[in-house]
């Protein structure tokens, strides 16, 4: 991409003085709206469904390839991104990332089938994976000291609304069914935004050079992307395929191929080459069992969301826009609990808050379940499951707030960085994992018309994650890493080069 009217680089000869950059508030809009962007292509699509069934055909397994495939190629691709932001300056591969998520965005909208579409939702998410990891080091290029801070303090609320806004935002745009477009407004809202968006960006974000002598590794970028699509594939196929012998092979070879990347890394930085992840980052239990307890949590999370949506939409026959404004209830529990979390609890208790997090949540859990056992399906609302979901949301908050300081706390200040953009890429691929499997088990009752039954089985399985989620939590450090050092505001390692992580979304994000 051609880069056209840049504002060359802004920063001090050594030794000298400068005011800060003049226009460095308009690179952290530029910012936010590629974050917001991200969150509502992740969570906008989920009351598609019906829409997406009737235009395209789309079968359950198509719905969670639509859903859960953007989440997917955006995990697996975070690390590689940034590593490329590293090599090539983050501002050319944040344009290259905003210019290819917006068209990829088009694209999406023009789909004539479902195939096509899953295809071009795999773009989308790599065209974020190249995009969201070059934002908050460009922040922290422009921003330092106290003003650093508050543009952190910025950036949760504002993407918190984000998470919040995605399905309120898709039932309404596919429920006005404006100019005819249904479905496919949900992607053509990001055109005019992203067009926008890249025209500040090309004129106000600064020129700055990337480093030529840093090394892509591309064979364990390969690695991870073989062994996600591995894993992936046979939870979102096996279900309506009976689950044949292929999927069990899939999956036994999407684990070798993890500790075959583990084995990999190791070798790349014995050779004197810069690996994806810090090796020893892998060699610290703690570390591996936060990975594991974000991918538990999440994965539980985000399949539990779309369940609900789809039980609101298929079950109950809920429009677009009365299934998104159904998911308000969990983001507004999740927002009070994080808010009680973030200010008072995590400091106070402790990893604590880690494990009352879970059990408000399997409190919720049990509540939605007798609500839905008494439910008279004739006169049901959403008022009907709203404290158990608002329940469940609150506990989700108080995790959501703190597990990545807890996990952070268990590394050295230089592998911040490469930590950060693992716990990301976890997170992502996750979101996926937990769409393909809580998906398979809605519809394997749904498909016979218990719905109910489906969301009954869901919740067993969120419950069984959510136990296991939280007996790992015993085992992670006893106070959390303070919020300033993981955004990398006081860290040595944090350096504009590290991968930025991004922060721990809202449900539906």
């Amino acid at each position: 991409m051609m880069e056209v009217s840049a504002v060359r680089d802004p920063s001090p000869a050594p030794g000298a003085t400068t005011e800060p950059y003049r226009w460095r508030w308009l690179v952290l809009v530029v910012m936010l709206v590629a974050e917001i962007m991200d969150l509502l292509d992740a969570s906008i699509v989920n009351v598609a469904g019906p829409d997406l069934e009737k235009s395209l055909d789309a079968g359950s397994a198509g719905l969670q390839w639509v859903i859960g495939g953007y989440a997917l190629t955006l995990g697996a691709g975070l690390v590689l991104g940034g590593r490329l932001g590293d090599r090539y300056g983050r501002r050319r591969m944040f344009l290259l990332g905003l210019a290819a998520f917006t068209l990829s965005s088009v694209l999406c909208a023009s789909a004539p089938g479902i195939a096509s579409l899953i295809v071009f939702r795999l773009l989308q998410g790599a065209a974020g994976a190249m995009l969201l990891p070059q934002g908050l080091g460009l922040l922290r290029e422009n921003f330092s000291g106290p003003e650093l801070t508050k543009v952190f303090a910025i950036f949760g609320p504002v993407l918190g609304l984000g998470g919040i806004v995605g399905p309120v935002l898709g039932g309404f745009l596919i429920e006005g069914d404006f100019f005819g477009l249904g479905w496919r407004a949900v992607f053509l809202v990001n055109l005019p935004i992203g067009l926008l968006a890249l025209i500040v960006a090309a004129r106000f974000v600064p020129r700055r050079p990337g480093d030529r002598a840093v090394r892509v590794d591309l064979s364990g970028a390969a690695l991870v992307a073989a062994s996600c699509a591995l894993l992936v594939l046979p939870l979102n196929q096996g279900q309506e395929n009976g689950w044949p012998l292929w999927t069990w092979l899939c999956m036994a070879a999407s684990v070798l191929g993890f500790a075959l990347f583990a084995v990999q890394q190791r070798r790349t930085a014995a050779a004197g080459r810069e690996p994806l992840v810090t090796p020893g980052l892998l060699r610290k239990p703690a570390f591996s069992v936060g990975l594991g307890g974000i991918a538990l949590f999440f994965s539980g999370l985000i399949g539990t969301q779309l369940v609900l949506t789809l039980y609101l939409q298929i079950g109950r026959h809920f429009t677009a826009g009365e299934a998104g404004l159904g998911n308000l209830p969990l983001a507004v529990g999740t927002a009070i609990g994080g808010a009680v979390s973030g200010a008072f609890l995590a400091d106070r208790i402790g990893r604590k808050v880690l494990q009352l997090g879970p059990l408000v949540q399997l409190l919720g859990a049990a509540v939605l379940w007798w609500e839905l056992d008494g439910l008279d399906t004739a006169s049901f609302t959403i008022w009907d499951i709203v404290p158990g979901v608002a329940v469940a949301g609150a506990g989700a908050g108080m995790v959501i707030a703190a597990l990545f300081g807890f996990v952070l706390a268990a590394v050295d200040d230089d592998e911040i960085g490469s930590a950060s953009g693992v716990l990301s890429a976890v997170q992502a691929v996750s979101g996926s994992l937990g769409i393909a499997v809580f998906g398979s088990v809605f519809f394997d009752r749904a498909g016979t018309g218990d719905f109910t039954g489906g969301f009954h089985r869901a919740l067993l399985v969120q419950a069984c994650l959510l136990v296991a989620f939280l007996a790992l939590t015993f085992l992670l450090p006893r106070k959390a890493r303070p919020e300033e050092e993981q955004h990398g505001t006081t860290a040595p390692a944090a350096s504009p080069d590290a991968p930025a992580r991004r922060p721990a979304p809202t449900p539906g994000a």
